[in-house]
């Protein structure tokens, strides 16, 4: 259902015979330290807990252990380490890649450069603050995205890959007085559109009481691949 992007980097190759509520830890040596702690929860039920060496060493596990993920939660609160609440992590499944095409020429959604540095600085000045902060959407990021409406910038996203990785973590606003009306979700397939073509694949995530995020989410043809939970960093 999902690229082997997603695939691969998730799921080991034990996650398959996992039951539910059973975790399996991945030692990953590769990972920042601001995931370097990780509990990902399927869709299926099974989890995988991802931390660098000196996490495993913190913590008290090693690659490959298996143990319940509430015995995983103790280990990590004991060891001192906080985390972030958790977000939904959403992905396109492969049937969907082909339905996520570039804008046309005359579309108003299109790549955003630093010659629109006014238009989004504009967009940032009138979007809520707590809008602002949860999006993360930044006009220096790796890709940018906006729609205009009438010369005005009335959406914009934002991706950037994560390290080491082909997975590109994206973030959207729409400021809201055009809430609404399709610009976010246009705004964030053409950017989808353009991150795939570079052989990347694009990553939605949101806090889980965040509904319009889930609703843009689904309607732009992302599916739910698990519930995320990081360290707080």
């Amino acid at each position: 259902m999902f690229s082997s992007l997603v695939i691969d980097h998730w799921l080991p190759g034990s996650a398959s015979s996992l039951s539910d509520d059973e975790a399996v830890v991945v030692v990953d040596p590769k990972l920042p330290e601001n995931r370097s702690v990780s509990i990902l929860r399927t869709g299926e039920g099974a989890v995988i807990v991802s931390v660098s060496p000196e996490r495993a060493a913190q913590v008290g596990v090693s690659d490959g252990e298996r143990l319940s993920a509430d015995d995983v939660l103790q280990r990590i609160d004991a060891a001192g380490i906080s985390l972030n609440d958790p977000d939904h992590l959403f992905y396109l499944p492969m049937e969907e890649h082909a339905n996520v095409t570039a804008p046309e020429p005359e579309s108003s959604t299109r790549r955003l450069t630093a010659d629109d540095t006014d238009a989004f600085a504009a967009l940032a000045a009138a979007a809520p603050e707590d809008d602002l902060d949860e999006a993360f959407v930044e006009l220096d990021h790796w890709l940018v995205f906006g729609t205009f409406v009438d010369g005005t910038l009335a959406a914009a996203a934002s991706m950037y890959p994560w390290t080491g990785t082909r997975l590109a973590d994206l973030g959207v606003i729409t400021l809201p007085e055009f809430r609404g009306r399709g610009l976010a979700r246009a705004t964030v397939l053409a950017m989808a559109a353009d991150a795939l073509e570079r052989g990347y694949e694009p990553q939605y995530r949101c806090q889980l009481d965040n509904a319009p995020s889930v609703a843009l989410a689904l309607a732009s043809g992302f599916r739910r691949f698990g519930e995320w939970i990081v360290v707080d960093d």
